[in-house]
C-alpha cells in the first residue's frame, strides 16, 4: 500500500465514481487540465472497470487519494503522459476544497515520488501550472520541484491565453 502518515494512495474502485464525476465534470478545473468535455457516469464507470492501472500499457495511472483513518477518497493524483524511453511522467492532482491548503497535496506529491522512482522505475516527474495558479507553484516548490521554464501562451481559458511554468523533479 502507497500509504504516508495521514494518505494513501489507492487504486480507485466502483464507491468512488461519484467522486469522479464531480471531479471531472466541474468546469472550474478544465481550465488547469487538459479536459474541456463533460464525462458521462457510464464513461467514468468503464473508466474504473477496464483500467489495469499499469502504467506501461494505459500509459497513465490515477490514483485516489484517501484518508488512512477510513479510506475515505479526498481527491485524485495521476501519472499521464508517460513515456517509457525516457522514463518520465505528468504529474496532476486536486483535492476537494475542503481538504486544500492543510499539507495533504505536500505528502501526495512526497509518496507519489517515491511510488515512481522505486516502483515504476520513472527518471523525472513534471508539472504544467498556470502562471496565475500561486497555490499549486508553491507546492510543488516545496515538494522538491524545480521551476525549469515557462511556456508561453500555452493554456487558454476561454478569455485569456495564460503562461504555464514547467516544474520538474529528478528522481
Amino acid at each position: 500500500m502507497l500509504r504516508g502518515r495521514r494518505i494513501m494512495l489507492r487504486a480507485a474502485e466502483p464507491e468512488d465514481l461519484d467522486l469522479m464525476y464531480l471531479v471531472e465534470n466541474d468546469t472550474a478545473l478544465w481550465t488547469v487540465g487538459s479536459s474541456n468535455v463533460p464525462y458521462s457516469r457510464y464513461a467514468l464507470r468503464q473508466f474504473i472497470e477496464q483500467t489495469s492501472n499499469d502504467i506501461n500499457s494505459d500509459g497513465q495511472v490515477r490514483l485516489v487519494i484517501a484518508l488512512n483513518e477510513n479510506r475515505n477518497a479526498i481527491g485524485f493524483v495521476d501519472l499521464q503522459n508517460y513515456d517509457v524511453r525516457h522514463r518520465r511522467a505528468e504529474v496532476g492532482i486536486v483535492l476537494l476544497p475542503e481538504w486544500q491548503h492543510q499539507g495533504f497535496a505536500n505528502e501526495v506529491l512526497g509518496i507519489l515520488a517515491r511510488y515512481a522512482s522505486q516502483h515504476l522505475y520513472i527518471h523525472q516527474l513534471y508539472a504544467l501550472v498556470s502562471a496565475g495558479n500561486a497555490a499549486a507553484q508553491s507546492l510543488f516548490a516545496n515538494a522538491g520541484y524545480k521551476r525549469t521554464a515557462t511556456l508561453q501562451h500555452w493554456l487558454f481559458n476561454g478569455e485569456e491565453w495564460q503562461d504555464a511554468m514547467v516544474y520538474q523533479k529528478i528522481l
